[in-house]
């Protein structure tokens, strides 16, 4: 029973820390010294007993670095006592002994200061979160205040910042300058002794002297409306005087008509096209009076009596059509409202049966109107100096689709009978440039008749082949509107590509000339036409259009004689070749694009992208003894620029071509890269007979300086007849193509 009472007065005096001092041994020393450091000496008194004990107030004279020290030493106490205890035990004590029991009653003290120092140190936490709240609480306070403050600066910043840029009402009245205030107002208005040295008596005085003006001009300004009524009832009588002489005019103008053609000055004609002209749509009559100033331009000379560089006078423009449907289709335009909401409200009534056949011609007829040309256009005729060819164009007003298309045709031209190549001078054709071999002429003939050439210059001079590309990638097939596309889905459409045949093509160059110009995406703004869009594309287009007939034409008469496998060479360009040539052309035929695209040896061109389905596609075969060369050519719309391409495939000891032979592909090079030397007379029409020229003498090089088989004897198949200075070169053998005119003789480049 003692040990149990001593167990429970143990945590008493622990908390109290008067009684363990004096039941402790020896090993409780350190502890209970700690403990009584830890409180400070008080003096035994009646008052302070009476004292309650307070953490609170212990924690105030405490320091936090002194119950660290306090806790350190409590558990190094506690686990020294611990290990005496387990010692005791293993030795074999009860545990009631003496010696545990009184370890155990130390234990209890030590436990009783660490529940002290974490109540302790808990309140501390709790003390700090507090203050931590209040100081939080006050710099709230603090910042609302700030925001207070900074709303009020920035309040009176607006205030400030209206009061300067306060504009009163005489600011926006243009006064004269001050000097002249003081030079031309009266003293009694001026002031200029007060007003020079107060701004605002100033300002006054100058509103003063304005107002004076202004009063003074408004007078004025009634006397010049009065004097304006006099002289226009003098220009009414005036007017009326010129109308009375106006038949009279007109019947002068009649009797001079015979005069005008005989003298070739056809002022009457001019007049009723400019009377026709102003009905046409304003597109049209801007491409009218742009190109009528532009054939006007050119057939004015200088006054040393030559024309002006890069112009000719060839050029016609008239206006054709219906007039008197033109004057009507403009009244019922502007009679009639735009009726689109009643075509939808139509569209969306309750179709029966009996309206079925009426709704399909009504769809019918709207397709018809959406596709409605204007009853007048402009004509447009480009001659020629070199022929007596002419270029038509006919030019057509779509006003549902708001673009202007085109139609083109090729007048009257020179038979293409004629094999020169662009030039009035003989050519030398491929049986002449055998003559020193053992082929002829006849001979040429009689190997010519198995291959039945294929017509190849009748797509030259088609619209559709004429004009496309005369633009890089302008076709012509779609509507440069973009609106339109709206327009012909709505009534179930395809593209206008698929109605050419029937309103012409909306080339872009056209919308140029007309002075349109359509945005990539459809806006609200109607596109109207501009003369300055128009004149700025005049010359540069016509003259693209005459150089597109010349080669055209040029290309006809060249065809001409390939298909007859005769190769033209001018006179100018005969030193471009030797004068002798053994390979010779056997056929020309067309070919198309696709045929073009599955050949093997034309794959490098179309993996390039070079070839396209608006360029020309050109087959030949060169031939010389066993060996057969096919050249596949590829024309561009404007050429002769680009230069054409031509790809090449040997048919000799196998297939060769540029992707197999090094040769082969420098002979490629030979006229293509290097196609420069090859144009012959400017401006270049004569390159793509020269190019075959190139290939048949550069064939002949190929074949006679080929290394025979030494295994084989006889005389060889191909006798070198060609001047060369080394028959190879470099690690791939290429042999010399590069012809030097002036020696006579092949080198490498």
């Amino acid at each position: 029973m003692s040990d149990k009472k001593r167990k429970g007065k143990a945590p008493r005096g622990g908390g109290g820390g008067g009684d363990s001092t004096a039941s402790g041994g020896g090993g409780v020393g350190v502890a209970v010294g700690a403990d009584r450091d830890m409180k400070k000496p008080r003096v035994e008194t009646e008052q302070e007993v009476t004292r309650v004990y307070s953490d609170e107030a212990d924690v105030e004279t405490r320091e936090p670095e002194a119950d660290e020290l306090l806790y350190a030493d409590t558990c190094r106490e506690l686990q020294r006592l611990m290990g005496e205890v387990d010692e005791l035990k293993s030795q074999g004590m009860r545990h009631n002994a003496p010696e545990i029991e009184e370890r155990k009653t130390q234990v209890c003290i030590h436990f009783m200061t660490l529940k002290k120092l974490n109540r302790l140190a808990h309140i501390r936490c709790k003390k700090g979160r507090d203050a931590t709240y209040e100081n939080k609480q006050k710099v709230d306070a603090l910042h609302l205040q700030l925001q207070n403050l900074r709303y009020e600066v920035m309040h009176l910043q607006k205030e400030i910042t209206k009061c300067l840029e306060f504009k009163s009402k005489h600011e926006e009245i243009e006064l004269v300058s001050v000097e002249e205030f003081y030079r031309d107002a009266p003293p009694e208005i001026s002031k200029e002794e007060i007003t020079r040295k107060e701004p605002h008596l100033q300002t006054l005085a100058r509103l003063d002297w304005e107002l004076e003006q202004r009063k003074r001009l408004t007078e004025q300004y009634s006397e010049s409306i009065g004097s304006k009524d006099k002289i226009a009832k003098d220009i009414e009588v005036k007017r009326e005087h010129l109308n009375n002489l106006y038949p009279q005019l007109n019947a002068v103008l009649q009797a001079t008509v015979p005069l005008q053609e005989c003298l070739a000055m056809p002022f009457d004609q001019t007049h009723k096209q400019a009377d026709v002209a102003r009905h046409l749509p304003a597109p049209l009559y801007v491409l009218f009076v742009q190109a009528s100033a532009y054939a006007q331009a050119c057939a004015t000379r200088l006054p040393t009596g030559s024309e002006p560089p890069g112009k000719d006078k060839r050029l016609c423009v008239s206006v054709e059509g219906d007039v008197d449907e033109a004057k009507a289709l403009a009244k019922q335009t502007e009679e009639s409202p735009d009726d689109e909401s009643d075509s939808d409200q139509e569209e969306e009534a309750p179709q029966t049966k009996r309206r079925r056949a009426t709704l399909g011609v009504k769809l019918e007829d709207k397709r018809k109107q959406l596709l409605r040309r204007h009853p007048l256009c402009v004509a447009l005729d480009i001659s020629c100096k070199a022929n007596k060819s002419t270029l038509h164009l006919q030019f057509r007003y779509l006003p549902a689709l708001h673009v202007v298309t085109v139609k083109a045709r090729v007048g009257a031209s020179e038979q293409p009978s004629s094999i020169s190549g662009g030039n009035d001078v003989p050519c030398r054709t491929s049986g002449e440039q055998t003559h020193r071999g053992a082929n002829t002429a006849p001979q040429r003939s009689r190997d010519a008749k198995h291959t039945q050439p294929k017509q190849s210059k009748g797509d030259l001079l088609t619209p559709d082949s004429l004009l496309t590309c005369l633009y890089p990638g302008d076709h012509g097939n779609d509507s440069p509107n973009p609106a339109n596309r709206f327009h012909l889905q709505r009534l179930g459409m395809e593209s206008l590509g698929s109605y050419v045949q029937e309103v012409g093509r909306p080339y872009v160059w056209v919308q140029w000339l007309a002075g349109l110009h359509f945005p990539a995406q459809p806006t609200e703004q109607s596109v109207s036409a501009q003369s300055v869009l128009s004149a700025s594309h005049m010359e540069t287009t016509v003259r693209l259009l005459r150089m597109r007939l010349l080669g055209r034409l040029a290309l006809q008469r060249q065809f001409a004689a390939l298909e007859h496998c005769i190769l033209p060479v001018s006179a100018e360009s005969q030193p471009l070749f030797p004068a002798k040539m053994v390979s010779r052309l056997m056929q020309w035929t067309a070919s198309t694009y696709d045929e073009y695209k599955v050949l093997p040896y034309t794959r490098p061109v179309v993996e390039a992208g070079l070839a396209q389905e608006s360029d020309l596609y050109f087959s030949a075969l060169i031939e010389r003894g066993t060996a057969k060369l096919r050249v596949a050519v590829l024309l561009s719309p404007s050429f002769p620029s680009p230069a054409p391409i031509l790809s090449l495939c040997l048919s000799w000891n196998g297939e060769r071509s540029s992707q197999t032979d090094d040769n082969i592909r420098a002979i490629e090079s030979e006229v293509c890269v290097h196609a420069g030397e090859l144009m012959g007379p400017k401006p270049g029409y004569e390159l793509l007979t020269n190019q075959l020229a190139r290939i048949c003498a550069c064939l002949d090089v190929y074949l006679e300086t080929w290394s025979p088989d030494v295994s084989v004897e006889g005389p060889r198949e191909f006798p070198r007849d060609k001047m060369c200075l080394r028959l190879s070169r470099g690690p791939n053998r290429l042999k010399p193509f590069k012809y030097n005119p002036r020696q006579g003789f092949f080198t490498h480049r």
